[in-house]
């Protein structure tokens, strides 16, 4: 399902920005990530969102690459990665994230996965456990806004994903729907607790990467559910019970409250260790210090 020989260029002393050739049911697709540092390495997985961008995990990564050799990445269809107007679902992603794992790396690796990101990070874990070595979840979730909103998964769901791929119609609803305004009130709703943070150039930087050719396909999927790698609590639940792996999730005290709920229902498992720090959906990117801090005793150990 994908080749090796990343095409390979240094961005500074400091950072190698890289490709990896992937193959999807016979389409490449080149997938964008970034190296630092040396020693066991951690991979860094972004939250799932319409402005998805390894670029929300430079704080953690830059704190942890002093330690560790850090890979951070944009997963397909989001970020700097291809992002063609595939179907995209969530076998898309748990092959890709199974390939890359065992392409790259050749011990097992670490991983720190924010939001949606958790649910593949575990898939993955339960199927090949022998991958990892420690997980840590930031603010977890497994189910997309829409569905999240109505309590299910609707038939309406489809069609405003549909509506949002095609052309024209789809390109204004997209555009509306990442215009700047609209993309700072989603930040100061459920992402983000300081909005001294959410200045015009911040903004402006988030708006540019909604503005990738082939932007909108992705994003739609997410948004309306259709990357939600499983469909009930219980399922994402029981991802968790039969891994002997060393897990900690970190859950974010302003977390919007559905999504809280089901991460402190994580946090009575027994076999998991929990961190509660200050932060919403997005505290991998708001709080890297509070963050690194925390895992850090726990990634060395």
């Amino acid at each position: 399902m994908n080749t090796t020989s990343p095409a390979t260029y240094p961005t500074n002393t400091d950072r190698l920005l890289q490709k990896y050739a992937w193959n999807w049911q016979g389409q490449q697709l080149w997938v964008v990530y970034e190296t630092a540092g040396e020693g066991t390495p951690v991979l860094l997985l972004p939250a799932f969102s319409t402005v998805s961008s390894r670029s929300e995990m430079a704080g953690i990564a830059n704190l942890l690459a002093p330690h560790f050799q850090t890979v951070t990445l944009d997963w397909p269809g989001f970020g700097e990665s291809d992002r063609p107007p595939l179907d995209y679902k969530p076998a898309i992603f748990q092959q890709f994230l199974a390939d890359f794992v065992k392409t790259v790396f050749k011990t097992p690796v670490a991983v720190v996965a924010a939001g949606h990101s958790a649910g593949y990070v575990m898939q993955l874990a339960n199927q090949q456990p022998e991958l990892f070595s420690h997980i840590v979840l930031t603010a977890p979730t497994w189910r997309g806004p829409l569905p999240t909103m109505a309590g299910k998964q609707q038939d309406w769901f489809s069609i405003i994903r549909e509506t949002v791929r095609s052309p024209i119609l789809g390109d204004i609803l997209y555009s509306l729907n990442t215009a700047p305004p609209f993309l700072s009130y989603m930040y100061q709703s459920h992402v983000f607790t300081d909005p001294k943070i959410l200045t015009s150039d911040f903004i402006d930087k988030k708006w540019q990467i909604t503005q990738k050719p082939g932007g909108k396909f992705a994003p739609v999927a997410f948004v309306t559910g259709a990357l939600d790698p499983i469909q009930t609590n219980s399922e994402f639940l029981s991802l968790f019970n039969s891994i002997s792996l060393p897990i900690m999730i970190v859950i974010g005290e302003q977390c919007p409250p559905k999504s809280k709920q089901e991460m402190d229902n994580l946090a009575q498992l027994p076999n998991i260790q929990t961190r509660r720090l200050p932060g919403s959906l997005g505290m991998h990117e708001e709080f890297p210090q509070e963050i690194a801090a925390e895992i850090l005793p726990f990634l060395q150990n």
